[in-house]
């Protein structure tokens, strides 16, 4: 034993330390886990390179695409006091239904026969207009006589001057001859006076003559003066008169339309809501809503909101995948194809302004291809949904999602103006300058 090598207990150890690695065994289910694992890897390395289809998300709510068919609120033109309410929330009811009746609160219109008061005074201005006119009539006639009486008297009195000028003229000359002969001694002084006395007469009536016609003419022309400024007066009567009754006529048609206003009647057939005014006796201000209908609603739509760095990837007509609140749905955002209770809808509007803060409102409708949306919809119902876009491996959308960047666009956006404008039949600037 002593003799033994130190060689041989060498060769000894290792194979000792075989044996006892020989005596373990791996356990089945870790060689079951290691195959699952390997295939599992190869079935993710292989969904990585599916298609993916990219979308945008969005939340909204249930709307019209049609303003008019969006919930409103019924309000009144005049102030007044609650009389009877002639329907009860929850009612449908009719366009021109009554839904309230309301009593005057101002004491310019208590009188009941207010009406009728407008109505006489009226007549009674239009008689008064009558007789103005009248009046301007006959002094339009005065002038006219007056000009024409006028005429006629400077007519003789120019007659008159001319016979007087003649004669004048004549005794001129009569008295020139005279002098002369008179200064030759050939008449006598009493001759030579008389003839001079009737020279004196002549020119002393020319002159009369001509002063006439400057009375007569300054006479009439201050009684058209004055008939002409008793025509303007009535005239400026007369339109204040005209004035007066499209007063009382206005008055009286904003009377006719206030009498209407008492009872406040449904815009639209629709489900009224909530009456915001309860109780009799209650006083409302003018403007003041009274209650809020649900105008019948063929035309929903989805008012979706979107981030502000999305929206030029969005253009009219990209499809939508919704998911209603209230309709159970499993929803593959990136594979529409197998969503389970999602519904069709395509982009009709795209806001040109933030309508939040970040935020761009866009209105989905529903698409005609795909399956319809539910009847039992709701105004202001919540929504969820997807705005499709390309086609992208998954590998790349999980590339992008840990960078945050944007989806992917292929080709240039489009000019949501110039569509728009297109649309429209209008003519771009832009298209123009090319051709």
């Amino acid at each position: 034993m002593l003799n033994i090598s130190k060689q041989s207990v060498n060769d000894r150890l290792p194979k000792d330390r075989l044996y006892s690695l020989k005596t373990l065994k791996a356990p089945k289910t870790g060689k079951v886990v290691a195959k699952w694992l390997t295939g599992l890897g190869i079935v993710f390395f292989a969904v990585l390179f599916l298609p993916w289809q990219q979308n945008i998300r969005g939340r909204g709510v249930v709307t019209a695409l049609d303003p008019t068919n969006r919930p409103q609120t019924v309000e009144t033109a005049i102030a007044g006091r609650i009389v009877k309410w002639h329907i009860r929330e929850g009612q449908y009811v009719h366009r021109g239904d009554t839904l309230l009746t309301l009593a005057e609160i101002k004491e310019k219109f208590f009188d009941p026969d207010l009406l009728k008061r407008l109505s006489e005074q009226i007549e009674a201005k239009g008689g008064s207009l009558v007789s103005k006119n009248e009046k301007a009539k006959a002094l339009q006639r005065q002038i006219k006589a007056l000009r024409e009486g006028m005429q006629n008297k400077i007519d003789q009195s120019k007659a008159k001057l001319e016979a007087e000028r003649v004669r004048f003229l004549n005794a001129e000359n009569q008295f020139e001859r005279n002098k002369k002969l008179f200064e030759a001694g050939n008449i006598p002084l009493t001759k030579y006076q008389d003839i001079e006395y009737k020279y004196q007469g002549s020119k002393a009536d020319f002159e009369n003559a001509k002063i006439e016609l400057d009375r007569v003419e300054a006479e009439y022309l201050d009684k058209i003066s004055k008939a002409e400024s008793d025509l303007s007066n009535t005239l400026g009567e007369v339109f204040e008169t005209e004035g007066e009754i499209a007063k009382l006529r206005n008055e009286y048609a904003n009377m006719q339309i206030r009498n209407q206003q008492y009872q406040i009647t449904a815009p639209q057939s629709g489900v009224v809501v909530k009456a915001l005014k309860a109780g009799l006796g209650e006083t409302i201000k003018e403007g003041e809503a009274v209650s809020t209908i649900m105008p019948d609603a063929n035309d929903l739509a989805v008012e979706m909101y979107i981030k502000a760095m999305d929206v030029p990837l969005v253009a009219k007509g990209r499809k939508v995948r919704i998911m209603f609140d209230g309709w159970p749905a499993i929803q593959f955002s990136g594979w529409p194809s197998v969503s389970v209770g999602t519904f069709g809808g395509q982009v009709e509007v795209i806001d040109f302004v933030n309508s939040k803060p970040g935020e761009f409102r866009i209105l989905v409708i529903p698409d005609q291809t795909d399956e319809a949306w539910p009847k039992q919809l709701r105004m202001g119902s919540g929504t969820k949904g997807w705005v499709m876009l390309n086609d992208v491996p998954v590998w790349f959308e999980i590339w992008r999602q840990l960078n945050g960047f944007p989806a992917t666009l292929y080709g240039e956006p489009e000019d949501p103006l110039h569509e728009l404008k297109k649309a429209n039949g209008e003519s771009d600037t832009k298209e123009a300058e090319e051709k």
